[in-house]
């Protein structure tokens, strides 16, 4: 098999010497990495040094790594050594595909070249959004755009955000087949980025008919985006000025809250479970609840050497608000999904957890109680702000 590995890297270097190389691309994975399906390479050129661009596709993300030539082939070689089975090469001379078949044997074919075009090194594709900047009044009020559509050099991360948030949220719609998304709600919705992009994509590339309401603190704010949905004649759309847990709507289909500080974001799903939204998203930040739970009873186990270091002590409350979140979310009958994701504007990682509709199932309830009390004794947790908004403790 090494021997095959070989003569495919060997035709990879090649393609990069003759600049014929389109692809490679790497699948069939069965080795010992969690949730990676494929990997995707290409040939890129950095500051004129050509790199080889590795696209590691997850179940729920993408990693993007640059690598010096000699070092991806090296990479190429031992990923096909430590788990895929299948890989091809796709040149402008001809395509290569590797098998590694079940009875061992190990199958390399050279086959007529499938693209004839001489592939582009750029590094930084033009990405297709699902957010156009063209003709979007919103985009100009928000100081996204110009009026002739060109975003500000100072605006690009927030435009390349909003989009991928975007896509985001169409990707989950897709997944949990909504037949009426007749109204969404995002949950401290501020100057209202998302939440225009979002009634933007609904209403002019799906078509529907969905109601959008953004509910914010601030006055100002209110004001200031119900004026620019008036100005962009998002008739569907308005703003309300409110705290989360005092909105008393309960027809929502969907429920958004990204970035609500601690327990602002289990006021969100709260009121999510109330009106039996069809789909519940949160971006959590600021676990400070759980945090000072930890930190007032100093429970004694086998993490204590962790939980007196601070930045330890805060990742911990993270996981373990979260995850009693979705133990809540899927005990109501959600199906629970918890990912991690990197914006396109290069902010720190953050964590999305979502829960879709499904059946209440009294067994798995049963073993839910069981699983949230063992977690908050274990941590010497009294409460979990969620457990008492929905009266599941006193």
């Amino acid at each position: 098999m090494k021997n095959q590995i070989a003569q495919f890297c060997e035709q990879i270097q090649q393609a990069v010497e003759q600049k014929s190389l389109v692809k490679v691309s790497l699948g069939n994975y069965q080795g010992n990495e969690p949730a990676l399906k494929n990997i995707y390479i290409r040939l890129v050129l950095i500051k004129n040094i050509e790199k080889l661009a590795f696209t590691f596709r997850y179940k729920t993300k993408d990693i993007v790594k640059n690598f010096d030539l000699a070092e991806g082939y090296k990479s190429i070689a031992e990923w096909l050594e430590e788990g895929f089975k299948v890989a091809t090469l796709m040149s402008t001379e001809s395509d290569w595909q590797y098998e590694a078949l079940k009875n061992g044997k190990v199958i390399l074919k050279q086959k007529t070249a499938s693209v004839i075009a001489k592939p582009s090194l750029e590094h930084d594709k033009e990405k297709k959004r699902l957010i156009k900047p063209t003709e979007k009044a919103y985009l100009v009020d928000l100081k996204i755009t110009d009026e002739q559509g060109n975003v500000f050099k100072n605006a690009q991360d927030k435009y390349r955000q909003i989009n991928h948030y975007v896509e985001i949220l169409s990707s989950l719609i897709k997944d949990s087949a909504i037949e009426n998304l007749h109204k969404v709600v995002d949950m401290g919705s501020g100057k209202g980025y998302l939440t225009f992009a979002l009634y933007d994509y609904l209403h002019n590339t799906l078509g529907l008919k969905t109601q959008v309401q953004g509910v914010e603190y601030r006055q100002d704010m209110v004001d200031l985006c119900n004026q620019f949905a008036q100005n962009a004649g998002f008739d569907g759309l308005s703003f309300t000025q409110g705290t989360i847990l005092d909105y008393e709507q309960k027809d929502i289909s969907m429920l958004i809250a990204l970035h609500a500080c601690d327990t602002a974001t289990d006021d969100a799903i709260y009121k999510g479970l109330q009106s039996s939204a069809e789909l519940i998203v949160v971006a959590p930040c600021c676990h400070k609840q759980i945090r000072r739970e930890i930190e007032k009873n100093k429970a004694q186990n086998e993490l204590k050497f962790l939980t007196k270091y601070g930045i330890f002590l805060e990742r911990q409350a993270e996981m373990v608000t979260d995850g009693i979140r979705a133990l809540i979310l899927e005990y109501f009958g959600y199906k629970t999904k918890v990912f991690e994701f990197i914006s396109d504007a290069h902010t720190p990682k953050n964590v999305l957890v979502v829960g879709i509709k499904s059946g209440i199932n009294p067994k798995r309830q049963e073993e839910i109680l069981q699983e949230i009390a063992q977690t908050k004794a274990y941590f010497g947790i009294d409460y979990h702000h969620l457990e008492r908004l929905t009266q599941l403790s006193k």
